[in-house]
């Protein structure tokens, strides 16, 4: 297996705060917070509270939104906290993440893994006692797939890692799901299916910008190991099956015109922006040419929108 780069030295211990160089309780708190990756945890709620909408036929009970927003939080931060703190070796080296809580030694290890345990403990509880035992359930089983298999066994090992190891990212549909119904369908298990193919054009794209950082490492995500016109053509073949999957949903579920309009228009804008980014691999492996973040940035942008699709479209009705 060859990597791109050369190692990078560690970078030193840091600390923040005053001048006498010890962490505020401020810094110490941001630090808790910044260990759940609280954008990881919107982008995550971003699928699961559409679906409830979705589910609901409408506006679901706000309570049970609630419960479910909560539970869902702590469950998916709790599995940051796990990742952060097996990680954290890395973490160190990289400079995407050398700021985070651990390699600055403001949080040990050991606080960091009893947050995380106390964290998932919560979760099962809010979403067992006042959602369902289906939904604690689901939630329980995406937060140990994300340790156990992503994070543990399959980031350091294969190129596929985040193909499936993103499986963990997909359940939130299922949970909007049987929060609101208490059981599972067709209907969740397609959005499953659009979150996990749009998983690796996204994180590719973020790849292929830090891949001297993951190669620094030895982590083999795919543009570590494949050069970057490989990288733009899987991205282009996920992506269409992505808009494929995702305009699925109006057979299944039988959906009013809104959303195959909505889910259309976004995917040929998505489509097109994967082409143009495989054509400048083709021709240069300059990043500054290539511009992996702007698919990055898109790919968000594209989830979004098409999630609140997913929410608007019972309301609308057209």
């Amino acid at each position: 297996m060859t990597y791109v780069g050369q190692p990078a030295p560690a970078a030193p211990p840091q600390s923040t705060g005053g001048e006498s160089g010890r962490a505020t309780f401020k810094d110490v708190v941001a630090a808790y917070v910044g260990l759940t990756k609280p954008r990881v945890i919107e982008l995550l709620l971003l699928t699961t509270v559409p679906v409830m909408f979705f589910a609901q036929r409408g506006v679901p009970p706000l309570g049970l939104v609630a419960a479910t927003v909560v539970g869902g939080a702590f469950s998916a931060g709790s599995a940051s906290v796990f990742n952060c703190v097996y990680d954290r070796d890395i973490d160190e080296q990289m400079r995407r993440t050398r700021r985070r809580a651990l390699p600055r030694h403001i949080v040990s290890a050991r606080s960091a893994l009893v947050f995380g345990v106390v964290l998932a403990v919560l979760s099962t509880v809010v979403l067992a006692l006042w959602v369902n035992w289906l939904s604690a359930g689901l939630s329980l089983g995406a937060n140990a797939f994300y340790v156990f298999v992503y994070t543990m066994l399959l980031k350091r090992r294969t190129t596929q890692n985040i193909v499936w190891g993103g499986l963990a990212g997909c359940f939130p549909a299922l949970i909007g799901w049987t929060a609101v119904t208490g059981e599972l369908s067709w209907v969740p298990v397609v959005l499953f299916m659009v979150v996990f193919f749009w998983t690796p054009p996204h994180t590719w794209a973020l790849a292929l910008r830090y891949r001297e950082d993951y190669a620094n490492v030895d982590v083999p995500m795919l543009p570590v190991v494949a050069p970057a016109h490989v990288v733009g053509r899987q991205i282009v073949l996920y992506s269409w099956v992505m808009v494929a999957t995702s305009l699925l949903l109006w057979p299944v579920a039988d959906t009013s015109l809104v959303y195959p309009v909505v889910a259309a228009v976004l995917g040929a804008v998505f489509l097109v922006q994967a082409h143009r980014m495989w054509a400048r691999t083709r021709t240069t492996d300059d990043l500054a040419v290539i511009q992996p973040m702007q698919l990055f940035h898109s790919s968000n942008l594209y989830l979004t929108l098409l999630f609140v699709a997913v929410a608007l479209d019972p309301i609308l009705g057209l």
